[in-house]
């Protein structure tokens, strides 16, 4: 007759971790699925700037540039078709770009891009066509990338965009521009898991937000002249000024304003500042506060939570900026 064993304490505490395991896994991958159900509809903004990373970014392998666009990549994100051209431009491909008598490049982040707006809506496709409609021979290229700021936006431009041979400059400026960005990257959850990047933004925002006071309070501090941002901002913008006129380039900054309260704006203080120094280094200088007014937030937002500026932001800032690119003719 034989007799049957009891399993040992170790081996059901082993069995029993197994379990917690097993089912733990297949909760996360059962939560992943259900988030990447609900996120399929395009509406959520943090989602969506992660995807934006992941489908159409790479690392650099300059780490003062972070990352950069992947060349001829496309995806729809935000609802919206992004197509990303050989130089890393938004839109139709540049190659022909040598047979316009002008050639007008735009340097910014991802409201340049045109974050959440049609390829036709943006600033920079307004511009061409009413520049054309002006009797232009003209091409106007989108440079902007998402998470971009002065330092990165010039340096892709010396190394990577100068065979373009641009006529003209805009540097499409942000308040943003001037703070310093870390290289970012992420690790493996953050890159391929919404679960894991949708509790990573929900902690940072529980922990990373107290005790930083007001955004007026964050911007002073950006601006004041002895912050790191601050003078890497002006080093690139002073580059940026001596190609331009080593090389005959007409240079333009178009200062893009907060658009989260344009009715009581507290961010005077910056255009302010980027007027003075656009002059200081021979930039025309174009201030759109004026064009967007005291418009609302759902007015001009590419979507709710989203402050992006939508088709009318883009329509507004192309006509603010069209008179001083046709006084220049």
């Amino acid at each position: 007759m034989q007799v049957s064993r009891k399993p040992s304490r170790q081996t059901e505490i082993v069995a029993q971790i197994l379990m917690v395991v097993v089912t733990c896994v297949i909760s996360l991958f059962a939560a992943e699925i259900v988030l990447r159900l609900k996120n399929s509809t395009m509406d959520n903004y943090d989602i969506e700037m992660w995807r934006y990373s992941s489908e159409l970014k790479q690392v650099s392998p300059d780490p003062a540039l972070g990352h950069i666009h992947r060349p001829n990549r496309e995806a729809v994100l935000q609802n919206v078709n992004i197509r990303i051209d050989e130089n890393g431009l938004r839109g139709a491909s540049a190659a022909d770009v040598s047979n316009f008598a002008r050639r007008i490049l735009v340097l910014g982040s991802s409201i340049t891009l045109g974050w959440g707006v049609e390829e036709g809506d943006t600033m920079t496709s307004q511009l061409e066509s009413s520049l054309r409609d002006a009797g232009e021979d003209v091409r106007v290229l989108n440079a902007g990338i998402g998470n971009y700021n002065s330092p990165r936006y010039v340096k892709r431009f010396m190394d990577r965009l100068t065979q373009l041979k641009p006529t003209d400059i805009v540097v499409h400026y942000f308040l943003r521009d001037a703070e310093t960005l870390e290289p970012g990257g992420g690790n493996f959850l953050l890159r391929n898991s919404q679960l894991a990047v949708t509790v990573w933004i929900a902690v940072n925002r529980v922990f990373g937000s107290s005790g930083h006071g007001s955004l007026v309070d964050h911007y002073r501090n950006v601006y004041a002249l002895d912050a790191p941002g601050r003078q890497a901002m002006e080093v690139a913008l002073r580059q940026l000024a001596e190609y331009g006129r080593e090389n005959e380039i007409r240079l333009y900054l178009a200062m893009v304003p907060d658009v989260h309260n344009l009715e009581d704006y507290q961010f005077g203080f910056v255009h302010e500042e980027l007027e003075n120094l656009s002059r200081e280094l021979g930039y025309s200088y174009v201030d759109l506060k004026p064009a967007f007014g005291n418009l609302s937030p759902e007015d001009v937002w590419a979507m709710p939570g989203d402050p992006h500026p939508n088709a009318l932001g883009h329509k507004l800032m192309a006509d603010a900026i069209l008179p001083v690119l046709l006084l220049d003719q």
